[in-house]
């Protein structure tokens, strides 16, 4: 049978062959070491996991974030802000818009998560914004999680 064995067509069992949503596990990084009680976290750099910290810190939800690179690789070190009282800012996190089906909304349609007290964030053509920014900026966009 043209020279193939059969077990090579097999997929192996053990194999993982799915993909992580990158921005979901560092959202969740964030919010366990904040649990956690953790000074900083280590996540890998990407140019718009980049830009959704930056925007956290401007928000105050993170203290910084830094780039480095540890063993040839970019990573960011974000660094954990915690209340007064020693209690972390992000106590939970909703991952809105998915790979397995994105979420978009037009300004109109923009509402403030938790009545004001949380945070929602937009990838728009003005680039990573919160639910503030963009109806002051009067765009759209995909809404990529809500922090509270």
């Amino acid at each position: 049978m043209l020279g193939i064995a059969s077990d090579s067509i097999k997929a192996k069992p053990n194999a993982q062959n799915y993909i992580m949503d990158q921005i979901a596990n560092m959202i969740n990084m964030v919010k366990n070491a904040g649990r956690a009680e953790h000074e900083v976290v280590v996540v890998p750099h990407s140019k718009i996991k980049f830009a959704i910290a930056e925007c956290l810190v401007k928000e105050g939800y993170l203290k910084a974030v830094t780039k480095k690179t540890k063993k040839g690789f970019p990573v960011m070190e974000l660094t954990v802000a915690y209340t007064e009282d020693g209690a972390p800012k992000i106590t939970g996190a909703e991952r809105v818009s998915k790979s397995s089906c994105r979420v978009y909304k037009g300004v109109k349609e923009i509402r403030l998560a938790r009545n004001g007290f949380g945070l929602t964030l937009l990838s728009t053509p003005k680039g990573i914004l919160t639910d503030r920014q963009a109806k002051k900026e009067m765009v759209g966009g995909e809404v990529l999680f809500k922090l509270y």
